[in-house]
């Protein structure tokens, strides 16, 4: 005979909320009841659930000791009032004297005048709030641990009855947006470029959970463990199987993930969870709607880019606990398909048929996202932070996501998709044509030789090194790798990977920049305080000045790696002189170290700069006595020349590095190097645009450094280009008052045929 289990209260409460919804009664008839029983249960005068409709606004839609005439007249925007302020925030507040609360707004309608205390929480289905439950006492109640956590499981439950559509309809949100079906230009941010056409794919995360309330508890506890062994036998296997990369910084974002997945008290918590009385399944979704919240409130970035590894973690455990795995995946996909989501995580994207793969679209998303990682070494591009997306595209929509101009378009006019139809045909004719010149020389029409090199951090990118055709990797990010690990790699782990990329150039030059974290670049384990402005604060040369031992083991690294082989390295975000001459003696110290202890030393060392600060600038005399090359960062460079934060939206086209000032500046640049003899180089994003480029050839520059696919139209312009002939050109622009002479030098290229 079957032994049921003693209901516990939250059962019990959650057994007869599920009983109601069950109901044949209307979806608001069921609602109005559910309250009544929730008040009842816990012991309240009122309960209430505001729903959150079109416009961001928080209607009360059930109560149970309000004035019920305050029902579906009652809102509140979000944000206003304690109720707004839940909404927003997407957490549960308990107060024992809401009328003293700074936030409390009084609702003259509703009548809860007399009520001092309030516990509510919001109800979130698939990472969004959907609107707030609340219950309210007259007296000073102070709500326990366990009530707030029982109000916020029967939350999760009421979700699935809010989001039923019986309530409020998604026409009525749609109806809101006059133009829902109309074309739409939505714009993000660049996080890989890139052109693609295709069908808005929806990625949908969130699986419908039928049971909540668990019968037998130990049995609830047991379907957990076996789908969590399926899962991590089946993340074992699509980490095997994946052709990303054999290693480098995919494969540690990959391992990251599976590490993620075994984490112990993210399962300890679901455990817990399922003694309150849940199924294993929706002791998931309770966890992950806990996990979200928190994880989403954090300060630092990183850790809250991690939660879309939980929330692909918390959909896959759902998809083998509920018999759904890999639905999605195995699905119809339309050939030619773009994917919409809000955010995912890595393993995600390759659950994709990666030949019917156009594009990304991310609702939320960075350039450090994990997946953003993935989709740049399946060279699939993507927008991110594409405001309301979600709300705008519909599955089947036709789309065009231009990566390269953080540009998506959706359900554009013939014109327009002709257009881009075009430019993909186009496309695909010039990389033929670059592909060609692989092997030939970066020569202008008058016999100048260029010097072509890649920006690389990826063990993929070192893979495009011999394809392109360039030169050789002018700048290798060092702090790209570290970023993706849990902690700081040793210097043996170091060593192997600078190994791996000297081996992978295959003789060719690679100059290593150390260490370059702080601002935008933060590492996972290491936690450096909030800054003001942390552009021009405790980052790059600064922080391993400051923690010399940190900088010691990469050269140490670095040296060991070097084998031998010709050995360059490149100091960031260097300030003055004196900031060279400190980290040139540290570099001689480890030399002297490894020298002493018989190791094979690097055949030539040569140690360079980076030129990103200003105020280096004035300091070159000295500075070029000591370096052996400098690199100028022209993206850190030119929003410290023009005072301009480049993440700011709003100054993002304001300045422009082809102004006769920011062209004066670099031309003194390499007059002053020319002089010393010393080579001088630009590795920012400047140097990949042709036009840019052109313009850099004449004001001198001999080696440019850029991403793998600027390097075929970069020097498919070259080759088409006298120096000579622009040289005198440009001449005549440095005492131009314009605020830019890009579309002079544009109109010099079509007149001399050059191919920008």
């Amino acid at each position: 005979m079957l032994r049921t289990q003693p209901l516990t209260g939250t059962r019990r409460l959650l057994r007869r909320v599920r009983d109601m919804m069950a109901g044949d009664a209307s979806a608001q008839d069921r609602l109005d009841r559910i309250v009544s029983i929730i008040a009842a249960d816990m012991v309240a005068e009122v309960c209430s659930v505001y729903l959150l409709r079109a416009g961001e606004v928080l209607e009360l839609f059930a109560t149970t000791g309000l004035n019920p005439q305050a029902v579906h007249l009652t809102r509140l925007q979000l944000g206003e009032g304690l109720i707004g302020t839940i909404a927003a925030q997407g957490r549960g507040i308990a107060d024992s004297n809401v009328q003293q609360n700074p936030s409390f707004v009084f609702r003259p309608e509703t009548g809860e005048e007399i009520y001092n205390s309030m516990l509510g929480v919001p109800v979130i289905r698939g990472g969004r709030v959907l609107g707030v439950l609340a219950v309210q006492n007259r007296t000073r109640r102070q709500y326990t641990e366990e009530e707030f956590e029982t109000l916020e499981t029967v939350a999760m439950v009421l979700a699935e009855l809010l989001a039923g559509g019986e309530l409020i309809s998604r026409d009525e949100l749609l109806a809101a947006d006059s133009d829902a079906l109309e074309p739409r230009t939505i714009d993000g941010v660049r996080l890989n470029g890139g052109l693609g056409m295709g069908t808005a794919v929806m990625h949908e995360r969130h699986l419908p959970i039928d049971r909540f309330v668990a019968e037998d508890t130990n049995a609830e506890r047991r379907r957990l463990d076996r789908a969590v062994v399926e899962m991590h036998g089946a993340i074992d296997e699509m980490i095997e199987a994946t052709d990303v990369a054999d290693d480098g910084e995919h494969r540690e974002v990959l391992e990251t993930y599976r590490m993620i997945a075994a984490d112990a008290g993210w399962l300890s918590r679901i455990r817990e969870a399922i003694g309150t009385g849940l199924t294993a399944e929706a002791a998931v979704q309770k966890v992950h709607n806990e996990t979200r919240v928190r994880l989403s409130a954090h300060s630092d970035r990183y850790i809250r880019e991690r939660l879309h590894d939980f929330d692909d973690l918390a959909n896959r455990l759902l998809q083998h606990l509920l018999g759904r795995v890999g639905q999605k995946a195995s699905g119809d996909q339309p050939n030619d398909m773009i994917v919409v989501a809000r955010n995912m995580g890595p393993a995600e994207l390759l659950d994709y048929d990666r030949s019917k793969l156009r594009g990304l679209v991310l609702e939320e998303g960075s350039a450090t996202t994990h997946v953003a990682i993935i989709a740049r070494a399946l060279d699939v591009p993507v927008v991110g932070r594409a405001a309301n997306v979600l709300e705008i595209v519909n599955e089947g929509d036709a789309l065009v996501v231009d990566g390269d101009n953080a540009q998506v378009y959706v359900r554009p006019a013939e014109d327009l998709h002709a257009s881009y139809a075009e430019i993909l045909s186009t496309r695909a004719q010039q990389r033929a044509a670059y592909a060609a010149l692989r092997d030939k020389p970066a020569e202008t029409v008058d016999g100048v030789t260029m010097s072509l090199h890649l920006n690389a951090g990826l063990i993929a990118d070192m893979q495009t090194l011999q394809d392109s055709g360039a030169d050789g990797v002018g700048l290798y990010r060092t702090e790209i790798p570290f970023m993706e690990r849990r902690e700081f790699p040793d210097v043996n782990q170091q060593a192997e990977l600078y190994e791996r990329i000297f081996d992978l150039a295959g003789g060719k030059p690679v100059v290593f920049r150390t260490l370059d974290v702080g601002s935008d670049k933060r590492l996972p384990y290491w936690n450096i305080g909030v800054e003001e402005n942390p552009a021009l604060g405790w980052r790059a040369l600064r922080v391993a000045l400051d923690r010399p031992a940190m900088l010691r083991h990469q050269i140490r690294a670095l040296i060991r790696a070097a084998k031998g082989r010709d050995l360059a390295i490149m100091f960031p975000m260097v300030a003055e002189t004196a900031e060279f001459d400190a980290a040139q003696a540290l570099l001689r110290r480890e030399v002297e170290a490894a020298r002493k202890i018989g190791r094979t030393l690097p055949a030539k060392i040569e140690v360079g700069t980076m030129l990103e600060v200003p105020a280096l600038a004035f300091q070159m005399p000295s500075l070029l006595q000591r370096a052996d090359f400098v690199s100028v960062g022209s993206n850190d460079l030119f929003q410290f020349l023009f005072a301009s934060d480049r993440g700011n939206p709003r100054l993002a086209d304001r300045y422009d590095p082809l102004s006769p000032g920011a062209l004066s500046f670099l031309k003194h640049l390499v007059e002053q190097c020319d002089g010393a003899g010393v080579p001088i180089s630009l590795c920012g994003e400047m140097a990949g645009r042709p036009l840019d480029a052109m313009a850099l050839v004449g004001i001198g520059f001999r080696r440019l450094s850029m991403a793998p696919s600027a390097i075929g139209p970069v020097k498919a312009m070259i080759r088409s280009l006298s120096q000579a002939s622009l040289t005198q050109y440009m001449e005549s622009l440095f005492n131009q008052p314009e605020h830019s002479v890009r579309e002079k030098l544009r109109e010099f290229a079509v007149d001399h045929g050059v191919k920008i």
